[in-house]
């Protein structure tokens, strides 16, 4: 009894990675009971107040079969005309890991922008290798992701 004690708590301890790993399968990462894209943080607000924020279900749309959630109606509008701009590359996956030719869900606490465009990453140390060198991650997860994007359902 106690082994599967020791069991369910060690597989406990990984549950929210097997989560992450699970509402990856979209093109956009959205969470799998919500629908919110990058967990309802506004998309804008990374450009504009240089933090992430969370959105209001007051300022919503939904763009690319996900909802995305913003601060007020000027961040919605402007993601409405430009959701290629503003919404996160590679549909929210880590470019760490699409470089690597694994889709892992950006975090929408770790986060970088890059010639004007935005990056979630899935862990911190992704997103400092990626500050110290992005050329080579970028180079390398742009030539990855059309392969991959082809799996992941619409």
């Amino acid at each position: 009894m106690a082994v599967f004690a020791l069991l369910a708590c060690f597989s406990g301890a990984f549950a929210p990675d097997l989560a992450v790993r699970a509402a990856t399968t979209e093109r956009i990462v959205v969470n799998r009971y919500s629908g919110l894209a990058i967990e309802g943080f506004d998309p804008v607000a990374y450009f504009t107040e240089s933090r992430p924020t969370q959105g209001l279900a007051d300022f919503e749309v939904r763009e690319s079969g996900a909802v995305w959630r913003f601060r007020n109606e000027g961040n919605r509008a402007s993601f409405i005309a430009h959701p290629e701009v503003y919404g996160p590359q590679f549909g929210g996956y880590d470019p760490v890991d699409v470089g690597r030719g694994v889709t892992y869900a950006g975090n929408p606490r770790f986060w970088a922008i890059r010639d004007q465009r935005l990056y979630l990453f899935g862990r911190e140390e992704n997103r400092d290798a990626f500050a110290a060198n992005p050329a080579r991650y970028l180079k390398e997860a742009t030539t990855r992701w059309p392969a991959l994007e082809q799996g992941l359902a619409q």
